[in-house]
């Protein structure tokens, strides 16, 4: 799936994505593939997973 960086706090480690079927998926740094980062308004790819709080993303990269 493909997205854009909403929001991402590189001190608490999460933040947020606009997926592109309008859902909004949480994403915490461990998410995010080794090597990569991600900063506001990124366009990325990534996985959606079932997490302990609803559905998270995983395998961020950015495109």
């Amino acid at each position: 799936m493909k997205g854009s960086v909403k929001f991402f706090s590189e001190d608490k480690h999460f933040g947020f994505i606009a997926g592109e079927d309008g859902k909004e998926y949480f994403v915490h740094a461990s998410g995010i593939l080794p090597g990569g980062s991600i900063t506001k308004e990124d366009q990325v790819e990534f996985e959606a997973e079932a997490g302990d709080k609803g559905v998270r993303a995983v395998k961020v990269k950015k495109i």
